[in-house]
């Protein structure tokens, strides 16, 4: 039986070792692990998305956290930008919990999918421009097996941009001059509605630049855009 898309992607994002530098890395860092987190079998591999398959909303981040994501194999799930991230998730009516600790813990999202320009967990959290194109197929996969998908979340600039990146690739209308990324800025590409919000890190959410209102205000604004559209 032939596989459907979203669970092909899958398999091919979780076997991916295209980019040397981030498989030594995060490999490194499911080895020699951090203290709190000693005693944890890292997933240590690419991350794939996960969330609603009939979503109209795509939350985007920029890559998986070395000791979140890169441990947990899912995104945004076992740090505090996560920790941020579902609760409002839960607040706006998106996920049946506010917390994403493991993989296994009954989390599940209604009309939303949550996926990452990039899919492996960078140095520095800064992929090179050659490591961002090389991830990039992905995402034009998965918004192509994505086909409910009217809205787009972009958390921070990065995937603001790695999201203009993967539309115009997919053959979406990208307006000219390319959009600019702000909170709450919208842009119109193709099919697509592209939603920007500042990205939940705690440089962000620490400072109030981010807040829970400010937050849950964008992803109401993504439920109308994506019942809208």
């Amino acid at each position: 039986m032939t596989p459907d898309p979203l669970s092909a992607l899958e398999h091919d994002i979780v076997a991916c070792r295209a980019c040397p530098r981030l498989v030594a890395w995060r490999e490194l860092v499911a080895r020699e692990k951090v203290a709190r987190f000693r005693d944890d079998d890292y997933w240590g591999r690419p991350v794939p998305g996960f969330g609603d398959p009939g979503a109209s909303v795509l939350v985007l981040g920029l890559a998986p956290a070395a000791h979140g994501a890169n441990r947990t194999g899912r995104n945004f799930t076992g740090d505090r930008s996560g920790d941020f991230l579902y609760a409002s998730m839960f607040r706006t009516g998106f996920a049946n919990q506010p917390t994403s600790v493991s993989r296994d813990d009954g989390l599940t999202l209604d009309g939303l999918w949550v996926s990452a320009v990039n899919r492996c967990a960078p140095p520095g959290n800064k992929p090179s421009p050659a490591e961002r194109d090389s991830c990039l197929p992905f995402l034009v996969r998965e918004l192509e097996a994505l086909g409910s998908v009217k809205v787009i979340l972009a958390l921070g600039a990065f995937a603001w941009d790695g999201t203009l990146r993967a539309l115009r690739a997919s053959g979406e209308g990208v307006p000219t001059p390319k959009p600019g990324f702000g909170h709450g800025a919208e842009a119109v590409a193709g099919r697509f509605t592209l939603l920007g919000c500042f990205h939940p890190s705690q440089q962000n959410t620490f400072t109030g630049k981010l807040t829970e209102a400010m937050l849950d205000a964008v992803f109401e604004r993504a439920r109308v855009l994506g019942a809208n559209a």
